[in-house]
C-alpha cells in the first residue's frame, strides 16, 4: 500500500506534514518523500529509502532545510513519490495512492499526444505517479486533468497535487480508499489516515466521496468537483490495513474490529478454551471482541516485538517475509504451556505464517489451537490496491486446496461454490485448510455478518477478494 498527507498552512507547513506523513509508515516500508512550497524559495523535495531505517530517521536531517507553508508527504511501498514536474501547467508535485492496471495502454496514449520518453526505474518499469502526471500535462487545467485520470485509469488512484496556489486532492471514482480533510486555525490538512491529524490539532471537516475532487489553499476549501453516488471502499480498510485510531466513512477501525469479534462470537458454536488471543497486531481487537462476548479471558500468549519489526507482509521475498513473521513474535511461555487456545487472525492469505505460529504455539507446549481468521476465506487476489505482495491466485490458500480438491483448474461456477458457506464445497475446503495448517479447529468469519460489523450498505463497500463480485 501507500499512504499520503498535505498541508496548506498561513505558517511553516513542515512539522504538521512531517509528523501527518510518518502516521502513515504502517501502509509501506520502502520508499517515502516530501515536498513543500514557499514563495520565497519555490519547491524543495526529499526522496528517502526507509527499508531499513524508520521515516523519521531519514526525515529529521531535512526539516532545517524545508521551508514552505504548503506540502505533501507520502509512504510508499513502491515507486519513488513525491514527484517534482514541470508542465505547460506550470511546475507541482503529485503524488498518489492506488494501482493502475492499465499502465501500458496509458503509456501508448502519452505517445501518441507527443511524448516522447518516461523516466526508467531500477525495476525496468516507469513510474505510475509519473504517468498519472503526464495524463495530467495533456489537459489544458489541473481540474481537467484530474477528471481524465479518472476517466482513464483502470484499477483505483487517488491524487494529492502540490501547486504554489494551494493543493489539489482527488479521490478515486469508486472512492476505494479514503481521502480526509482536517482543519485548524492555520489552515487544512488532507490525509489517507484520518489519526494523522488529531494530535497536530485537526478537526474532521469532510471525508471527500467518491470521484470528489478538491481545491485546498490555507483559507478555504473550494470542492470543484462533486462526488459520485457508487462507492465501492475496500472492507480490508477495518479488518486489516486501516490503522486502529482512524475512522471512514464514520466508521472507526478499533470499534469495527471489536463489533467484529463479536458477531464472530455469536455465530461460533461452543468451544471449550482456556482463553482467546489475536494475533498481534490487527487481530489483537477482533480477539478482544470475541472474548467479552463469549465471556473467555483474553490473554496474549506472544507478545510483537515492536522497535524494530515491520508489518511481515512488506518484503517481496517469501523467504524474508517467513522469516519476519517469526522473529518478531516472542512467546510467553507461561501462558501457552498445557493451554487450549483459541487464536483470532484478521485474515488466512498464503496460510505460511498463521501454520508457523500455530506450529511455534504447540512447540511452547500449547494443548489445542483453535483458529477464527476475522474475514472470510480469500478467494481472489486484489486487482484494485497493492496491500499484497500476491502475483497469483495460488499464492492463496484457498486456491491451491480447491485445485487440489478438484483436480484441476476450477470453473467460476465451481469458484461461487467453494466461497458459499452453506455448501458442502465450502466445508470440504475449510477442513483440508485445517488438516494442512494443524489446527484444532477452523471456522472463519460470514461475509454477511463481516459486512454487518461494518455497519454500511453492502453495495458500497469492495467484497472482491472474497466473493469475486466487482
Amino acid at each position: 500500500m501507500s499512504g499520503f498527507f498535505g498541508v496548506a498552512s498561513t505558517q511553516s507547513c513542515v512539522l504538521d506534514l512531517f509528523f501527518g506523513t510518518d502516521y502513515h509508515s504502517h501502509l509501506g516500508t520502502r520508499r517515502a518523500g516530501m515536498a513543500v512550497y514557499g514563495k520565497e524559495h519555490g519547491f524543495e523535495r526529499a526522496i528517502h529509502n526507509i527499508e531499513n531505517t524508520p521515516f523519521r530517521t531519514k526525515f529529521d536531517r531535512d526539516l532545517s532545510k524545508f521551508r514552505g507553508n504548503l506540502g505533501i508527504g507520502c509512504i510508499s511501498d513502491f515507486e519513488a513519490q513525491p514527484l517534482l514536474m514541470h508542465s505547460h501547467l506550470g511546475s507541482f508535485a503529485i503524488t498518489t495512492v492506488g494501482r493502475i492496471n492499465n499502465l501500458e495502454e496509458l503509456k501508448d496514449l502519452c505517445f501518441q499526444a507527443g511524448m516522447t520518453h518516461f523516466l526508467e526505474m531500477s525495476s525496468g518499469g516507469i513510474n505510475p505517479t509519473e504517468l498519472v502526471a503526464a495524463l495530467i500535462s495533456l489537459k489544458d487545467s489541473f481540474l481537467e486533468g484530474l477528471q481524465f485520470v479518472q476517466e482513464k485509469v483502470k484499477g483505483s488512484l487517488s491524487v494529492l497535487l502540490l501547486t504554489p496556489e494551494g493543493l489539489w486532492a482527488s479521490r478515486d471514482r469508486l472512492g476505494r480508499t479514503p481521502v480526509i480533510v482536517g482543519h485548524k486555525e492555520s489552515g487544512y490538512c488532507v490525509t489517507f489516515e484520518s489519526s494523522a491529524f488529531l494530535n497536530l490539532g485537526y478537526e474532521h471537516v469532510m471525508d471527500l466521496g467518491p470521484g470528489e475532487i478538491v481545491f485546498v489553499t490555507p483559507e478555504r476549501l473550494n470542492v470543484m468537483q462533486q462526488p459520485q453516488k457508487d462507492m465501492r471502499i475496500c472492507s480490508f480498510l477495518w479488518v486489516y490495513y486501516g490503522y486502529p485510531t482512524s475512522t471512514y466513512e464514520g466508521v472507526n477501525v478499533e470499534v469495527m474490529r471489536n463489533r467484529c469479534g463479536q458477531t464472530l462470537a455469536r455465530r461460533d458454536a461452543a468451544v471449550d478454551v482456556d482463553s482467546v488471543a489475536g494475533v498481534p497486531d490487527s487481530g489483537t481487537a477482533h480477539a478482544v471482541g470475541y472474548a467479552n462476548e463469549k465471556q473467555i479471558p483474553f490473554s496474549r500468549p506472544f507478545i510483537k516485538y515492536t522497535p524494530t519489526w515491520p508489518r511481515s507482509f512488506m518484503p517481496t521475498d517469501q523467504s524474508q517475509r517467513s522469516m519476519i513473521a517469526k522473529m518478531k513474535l516472542i512467546p510467553v511461555k507461561d501462558l501457552i504451556r498445557d493451554q487450549r487456545l483459541l487464536l483470532i487472525d484478521d485474515s488466512i492469505v498464503r496460510g505460511t505464517q498463521l501454520g508457523e505460529t500455530t506450529e511455534f504455539l504447540y512447540h511452547s507446549g500449547a494443548r489445542e489451537v483453535h483458529v477464527r481468521p476475522a474475514c472470510p476465506p480469500i478467494m481472489y487476489g486484489c486487482k484494485y490496491l497493492n496491500f499484497s505482495r500476491s502475483t497469483s491466485d495460488y499464492d492463496l490458500i484457498t486456491r491451491r486446496v480447491i485445485r487440489d480438491l478438484e483436480g484441476g483448474e476450477p470453473d467460476e461456477a465451481t469458484l461461487k461454490r467453494y466461497a458459499d458457506p452453506d455448501t458442502p464445497e465450502y466445508a470440504a475446503m475449510c477442513e483440508e485448510i485445517r488438516r494442512r495448517s494443524d489446527f484444532t479447529t477452523l471456522r472463519y468469519h460470514r461475509l454477511d455478518d463481516m459486512i454487518e460489523s461494518i455497519g454500511l450498505p453492502r453495495e458500497s463497500l469492495c467484497t472482491y477478494c472474497w466473493n469475486g463480485e466487482e
